[in-house]
């Protein structure tokens, strides 16, 4: 699972998902900021892979960045590396987020 956060620059693993799903993590002199502060990250080479609406699969290859202390993110975050292939639709009303890529299209109507 994912929280989707239109802010963030770019995906990153929670250290309990890196631990779950026991990737191979590289070593990063990078150091994630966020709104907690900065904080030690990792590397993982992995797919990410979401259902479509015509039951195949959307898979992205790639490195992403990972938290090593379990204090610094609770839940993974997906971001805008990801999020700006799409257009996003964020609906909290509805509590409904929509992916929408290409040839998928979208229109506004009043009621």
């Amino acid at each position: 699972m994912f929280l989707v956060d239109t802010g963030a620059d770019r995906t990153v693993f929670s250290a309990d998902a890196l631990d779950q799903l026991q990737l191979d993590p590289i070593e990063s002199p990078d150091r994630l900021a966020g709104v907690g502060g900065q904080a030690d990250s990792v590397v993982v080479t992995t797919q990410i892979r979401f259902d479509d609406s015509e039951g195949g699969k959307v898979v992205f290859n790639g490195n992403f960045a990972g938290f090593t202390s379990l204090e610094d993110l609770d839940m993974s975050v997906l971001g805008r590396d990801i999020l700006n292939m799409f257009s996003l639709i964020v609906d909290r009303q509805g509590e409904t987020i929509c992916m929408l890529g290409q040839p998928h299209r979208y229109t506004i109507e009043k009621r």
